[in-house]
């Protein structure tokens, strides 16, 4: 049986991997239970690991994966909700029964690299295809894939290597994790916020500083939709 805590944090994980494709940092962890430092997240972390409710995947920052629910959020699920991080393989492409891909796989064009840090010159051409599961793709629209270099995202469960899913769209809520491109040539993947007439670019990694720039200068692409990544 879970504490109330411990249930409370299973739940936000949950839902932010159902919106988001990606766990909840530490420090989202902490302000959504109202604890007072992130030792506390840690330990209620460590104590639904041990009873098999989630897995931390090994050496990688705030990788967390739902391994099973308790018949109480199981009941109120109406979603078929997996987690939606997907174990994988970078290229060489490797067949897709290797790739842990069900058979409803679809595929949809990588389009290169885009940077989680320093922001790179923005990505146009298809390089090759991907087969992604279709629980990723969410929504209706078109979608993209891109390989992630640096660590800004890090703490958002993001890593180097990883390849995201991007839904191709023009406009983000706050809080969305996005691809921007910084004055028509620099692409960027960041969480999305607007104060104002200006438009924040936040990294996942205290090493990395918010960019804030004047929203003419900051256009939306697409919106983090899910997560590959190989071991």
């Amino acid at each position: 049986m879970l504490t109330r805590k411990q249930l409370e944090l299973l739940e936000f994980i949950h839902a932010r991997l159902a919106q988001d494709g990606v766990p909840p940092s530490f420090d989202e962890m902490k302000d959504a239970l109202n604890l007072r430092s992130k030792s506390g997240i840690h330990r209620l972390i460590t104590a639904l690991e041990e009873r098999g409710f989630i897995r931390r995947l090994a050496h990688r920052a705030r990788a967390i994966e739902i391994v099973r629910l308790p018949e109480s959020l199981e009941k109120g699920d109406k979603s078929g909700f997996a987690p939606r991080l997907v174990k994988g393989d970078r290229p060489p492409a490797r067949p897709r029964e290797a790739m842990d891909i069900s058979v409803d796989a679809l595929e949809i064009p990588l389009m290169g690299r885009i940077a989680a840090g320093v922001p790179i010159e923005a990505i146009s051409e298809v390089s090759r295809h991907v087969a992604v599961p279709g629980s990723l793709l969410s929504g209706s629209g078109q979608h993209y894939a891109l390989e992630v270099r640096g660590d800004s995202m890090i703490e958002a469960g993001i890593n180097d290597g990883d390849i995201v899913i991007i839904r191709e769209q023009g406009t983000a809520d706050n809080g969305d994790i996005v691809v921007a491109l910084v004055e028509g040539h620099e692409a960027t993947l960041k969480r999305f916020r607007r104060k104002g007439g200006m438009i924040a670019l936040e990294a996942a990694n205290p090493a990395y500083e918010t960019r804030v720039l004047p929203e003419d200068r900051v256009k939306v692409q697409g919106k983090l939709v899910g997560l590959i990544r190989s071991y």
